[in-house]
């Protein structure tokens, strides 16, 4: 049977597979052959002053194979089998295509947006030239948001479905094993654009179908049920069902449904802005010294209630840059990302204020798109007070904790570049006072989170879906349109790279499930 050892380390005996050994022999009293141990779980503990690396490893006994429980993943040919359409290429639709083949049935993905190469080139001019493509950018392409994000892995969301599950796929499609037992994986935006390629490639090889460029204009239904698309080109492509995995930068997506007549619900979401520190800094917090060999740079998670309202850390990227994630003429939303190494000089979060119903001035409750209205006025705003181009509003933050005018502002990793913008006096009130209290408690729990080295960017505003699209608990289909399946982030499902994958494939499983049932009452 094998045997689960504990090891606490120091960052150096951590760093390389000799020195691990070395400590498991002396540990065990007894030499293990590196083929016969794997890691399971690695994570830093800081907290004490004293750095230290906590391992766990399962060591394997002579003719066990560490590899004997890992999931396997058996893609058919479904070149002749029944289709179902996913529109969407983002985790969620990726994974949600990848599990439909395993399970037999023909994935046809629609997708917006271009393939990573040319997309490539879309993120790039808007990066150095502030030119935005509304079906090509930091949203809407192959990968979707996924793509050019950090690439975190890490989800809360663990009762849901098997997340071990989606790393393996993840590294059979060429991501570092590391993922497998990192507390915090990361694969890295340098390193995803391959990974999602790979997993278009077994879609295609399998029979699958890939339409990039090919934006969805309807849902067509056929008494009660979907039937299939219909694209902005004028044709229609058909299936048993449809899969809606279209992110939650897709608003227009919403618009059609609510003009056919399809039932959504607004429902809370948050928004605020994005900080941006000096890594150095950070590291000096949390390590309570500089970072030196053998340690990745350091990360953080906040979180206070405020007036009722949580304001918390999202999606923090240690070694980071914030990058323009707008996908509507004239408007500056900022995000964050980082490449696998993590060597940027920066480290910035999204750091924002959750949002109730109640606390949007002159909330129509039977609007169920009046929390998207909302964003959009608040990313208009940003891009009037920035400087054109996607030159996005900002702030020392310590004034704007202050309420003060920045007379100039620190190096920042944004491409487009930062123009001083008073951000206290456009920010909504409630948004503002709660980010006001929060950081201040923030820098009782991390002294010396608070200084003018950082820099406030303006806004942090698509963390999360304002609307939901709702499904029935256990067919997951729509309440009145069958063969409709919402999922992931833009359905109002999960948040995040892994929680979006797990969604996705729990879909695809109720979608088998859908074709089973259909089939019996054809065949009937």
């Amino acid at each position: 049977m094998p045997e689960d050892v504990s090891l606490l380390l120091s960052p150096r005996q951590a760093a390389t597979k000799e020195e691990i050994q070395r400590e498991l022999t002396r540990k065990l009293s007894l030499f293990v052959p590196p083929d016969r141990w794997i890691i399971t779980h690695r994570s830093i503990d800081a907290r004490r002053g004293q750095i230290r690396i906590h391992l766990n490893l399962r060591v394997f006994g002579e003719g066990e194979d560490p590899r004997e429980n890992e999931p396997t993943f058996c893609y058919r040919d479904v070149h002749a089998a029944p289709p179902a359409v996913v529109v969407g290429a983002g985790p969620a639709g990726l994974f949600a295509a990848l599990r439909l083949i395993e399970l037999g049935v023909k994935p046809i993905v629609v997708e917006r947006g271009k393939p990573v190469a040319p997309r490539r080139k879309d993120v790039a001019a808007l990066n150095r030239r502030g030119v935005l493509d509304g079906e090509s950018n930091y949203a809407f392409g192959e990968g979707g948001a996924g793509t050019f994000s950090d690439g975190k892995l890490y989800t809360r969301s663990r009762k849901r479905g098997d997340h071990k599950r989606i790393l393996h796929r993840f590294c059979r499609h060429g991501a570092d094993p590391s993922i497998l037992y990192e507390a915090h994986p990361h694969i890295g935006s340098n390193r995803l654009p391959d990974i999602v390629s790979a997993m278009g490639q077994t879609i295609l090889s399998a029979g699958g179908e890939i339409h990039f460029q090919q934006k969805v204009v309807e849902v067509t239904i056929s008494n009660g049920r979907a039937t299939g698309v219909r694209l902005a080109a004028g044709h229609r492509i058909d299936g048993h069902a449809v899969v809606l995995a279209t992110g939650h930068s897709a608003r227009d997506v919403y618009e059609v449904l609510v003009r056919q007549g399809v039932s959504l619900e607004p429902k809370a979401f948050a928004m605020g802005v994005r900080v941006e520190h000096p890594q150095q800094l950070i590291d000096r917090v949390q390590y309570k010294r500089d970072r030196g060999d053998f340690l990745p740079p350091a990360n953080y998670r906040l979180a206070v209630q405020v007036d009722g309202r949580g304001v918390y850390s999202f999606c923090m990227c240690p070694g980071g840059i914030i990058v323009p994630a707008a996908t509507e003429d004239r408007t500056i939303v900022v995000n964050g990302m980082s490449f696998s190494r993590r060597n940027s000089p920066f480290a910035n979060a999204g750091i924002v204020v959750e949002i109730a119903l109640s606390d949007i001035p002159g909330m129509d409750t039977a609007n169920p798109l009046a929390g998207l209205d909302y964003q959009r006025k608040l990313e208009a705003a940003a891009f009037d007070h920035g400087g054109g181009q996607m030159v996005a509003p900002a702030q020392r933050l310590v004034d704007f904790v202050e309420g003060k005018y920045s007379s100039s502002i620190p190096p920042c990793s944004y491409p487009p570049g930062v123009a001083v913008s008073s951000l206290q006096e456009w920010l909504p009130a409630t948004i503002y006072r709660r980010l006001q209290s929060g950081l201040k408690t923030f820098d009782e729990k991390m002294k010396g989170f608070l200084t003018n080295d950082a820099v406030v960017v303006g806004v942090e505003s698509r963390t999360s879906s304002p609307v939901r699209i709702p499904r029935e608990p256990d067919s997951l289909q729509h309440p009145s349109v069958a063969g409709l399946f919402p999922c992931g982030e833009g359905a109002g499902y999960a948040g995040g790279i892994v929680s979006c994958a797990v969604d996705g494939e729990r879909v695809a499983e109720a979608v088998q499930r859908f074709f089973s049932h259909f089939c019996q009452r054809q065949s009937a």
